[in-house]
């Protein structure tokens, strides 16, 4: 997200460049020994082996209670090695351990507790700043939307550390405003049923969490700003490059510290989700298990190559969105960690505005089948989670269209 967003020209060839991540199964002869049988409770990590009906696996990344034989497909968890021999091995956890601590309540597998979220939600960022669009204190903030981001955190002189301030020119536009006033705003938006979270980076962003001391610094600062303010959990939003690694260290941190209700979402720009290699995607498929929802930003990109690998498709467009939106589930992400990210008017972004009632379409393609363009995804996703706007203060500038287009249809969303 950004304070005035700059177009990324996203190239076929750099997609190229930056790899899709294909894996293909291996074609191992029956007399190959079989790896320690798989186990439900296990947790698994990229490169660890197990064995599930005479068949070899290896892990892809992280992984609990996914068994092999039904997610070995090309963009799935494990990797099907081949036959192996027909003595039934035991049941033998991992040698490898992960470099983080598992979870120790819901497996991967199943939805993690986001507080009071619904199936369906609609997100958009609340602007701490001014920039033309209608300037709003958080209260005034329309009840359509679910999840408020606020945007944004800042970055302090201590590495990972992040602050927050309320803007002063925002504060001159809406006739003052203060920090306890502030406070009271997520208190009343709380009293509505509305979630509210603190969010870091945009364009501007220059938070680094590089190692270890960066994420404990991350981690201790986010936790204090949501006991300071309310907050109910972080969105990463960081443009300029992402250390997965230690991130998902920060993450995990933090989650021990808030509890099972954390709301973690990230914002990546769109191509950053189209390789399980990117640093974004890492990091999803790392939190995977934590991981409330992946808003990504389907503009200002260009074109992308969409998950059948065909053609690139035009930001702007619903195909776009579908054939987009179906990378990051066959890469590894369940569907209720997906939603569409979408500029609220032509003016909150450098390219890729498409009306209210075509990304509607786009859901309905995604989760139904139905109302689809050109481009139909190989599955339906009735899971899908919602959609996402930058910004509020755009969308309010812009009548509404947004959030009153697309919060209702969310609603009817298998």
């Amino acid at each position: 997200m950004k304070r005035s967003r700059s177009v990324v020209l996203a190239t076929v060839a750099a997609l190229a460049a930056g790899g899709m991540a294909v894996y293909f199964g291996g074609d191992a002869s029956a007399a190959t020994a079989c790896a320690p049988a798989w186990s439900a409770t296990a947790v698994y990590v990229g490169g660890n082996s197990a064995s599930q009906n005479s068949h070899n696996y290896t892990a892809k990344w992280w992984t609990q209670n996914e068994s092999p034989a039904t997610h070995s497909g090309q963009w799935d968890v494990w990797a099907d090695n081949g036959a192996c021999g027909s003595s039934t091995p035991t049941t033998t956890p991992p040698t490898t351990q992960p470099t983080t601590a598992p979870p120790t309540t819901t497996p991967p597998t199943t939805q993690p507790p986001s507080g009071t979220l619904p199936a369906h939600f609609l997100t958009g960022y609340w602007q701490n700043f001014y920039n033309g669009a209608a300037a709003l204190k958080l209260a005034a903030v329309p009840t359509t939307y679910d999840l408020v981001a606020v945007a944004f955190a800042d970055a302090t002189s201590t590495p990972g550390a992040v602050s927050f301030t309320l803007d002063s020119g925002l504060a001159a536009q809406v006739g003052g405003y203060t920090d306890a006033q502030f406070r009271a705003d997520i208190a009343t938006l709380h009293s509505r049923g509305q979630k509210v979270i603190i969010s870091v980076g945009g364009q501007n962003g220059t938070v680094s969490v590089s190692d270890s001391g960066s994420a404990t610094n991350f981690a201790n600062s986010v936790y204090s700003l949501m006991t300071t303010y309310g907050f109910d959990g972080v969105d990463i939003d960081l443009e300029n490059g992402i250390n997965s690694t230690y991130m998902a260290s920060a993450l995990r941190s933090l989650r021990t510290k808030a509890g099972a209700n954390l709301i973690i979402t990230l914002a990546p720009q769109t191509i950053d989700m189209q390789s399980t290699g990117s640093s974004y995607f890492a990091l999803a498929l790392s939190i995977k298990d934590i991981l409330t929802v992946v808003n990504t930003q389907f503009y200002n990109s260009g074109s992308m190559l969409g998950c059948d690998q065909n053609q690139a498709y035009s930001q702007g467009t619903e195909n776009f969105l579908t054939a987009l939106a179906c990378i990051q589930t066959q890469g590894g992400l369940r569907p209720d960690q997906v939603a569409l990210g979408l500029p609220a008017s032509s003016s909150a972004a450098g390219g890729g505005y498409q009306s209210p009632a075509t990304v509607n379409a786009a859901l309905d393609c995604l989760a139904r089948g139905t109302n689809c363009g050109s481009f139909k995804p190989p599955a339906t996703y009735p899971g899908l989670r919602g959609a996402m706007t930058w910004s509020i203060n755009w969308d309010v500038s812009n009548g509404n269209a947004f959030a009153n287009t697309v919060k209702p249809h969310l609603a009817t969303l298998p």
